[in-house]
């Protein structure tokens, strides 16, 4: 498989704790990067108003597609990725180089605690 066996599981597969895109998640890497795709995109759409319908008419990018990315099904493309940060004129790819490094040694991404254990 391209990618080896990491990909065969979903980025969501990889959450050890809480709730995506709010989880803990393993050390992963790519997991957690997709995970913070999942958010970045999330807290875009809800500071727009806008639904992954609305998103996927102005983008171009299958409305399914876009849901996928957000419940952390799929490993989204480049193109993919590319189109939406065009169409909300915002990056959603992290900065996961600067990332804190855990007790395993292992960067992690940080997430606020309000979030991680469910709260609003």
């Amino acid at each position: 498989m391209p990618g080896g066996t990491r990909r065969g599981k979903k980025p969501r597969d990889y959450a050890v704790s809480g709730h995506w895109p709010y989880a803990v998640m393993d050390s992963a890497r790519q997991a957690q990067v997709g995970q913070a795709v999942a958010r970045a995109l999330a807290e875009a759409m809800e500071r727009r108003g806008l639904s992954a319908n609305a998103l996927a008419t102005a983008s171009g990018v299958n409305r399914q597609v876009i849901s996928n990315i957000l419940a952390g099904t799929v490993w989204p493309d480049m193109f993919t990725l590319a189109s939406i940060e065009e169409t909300l004129d915002e990056m959603l790819w992290p900065r996961h180089t600067d990332w804190p490094a855990g007790a395993d040694g292992a960067r992690h991404q940080p997430i606020p605690s309000h979030r991680r254990s469910g709260e609003e």
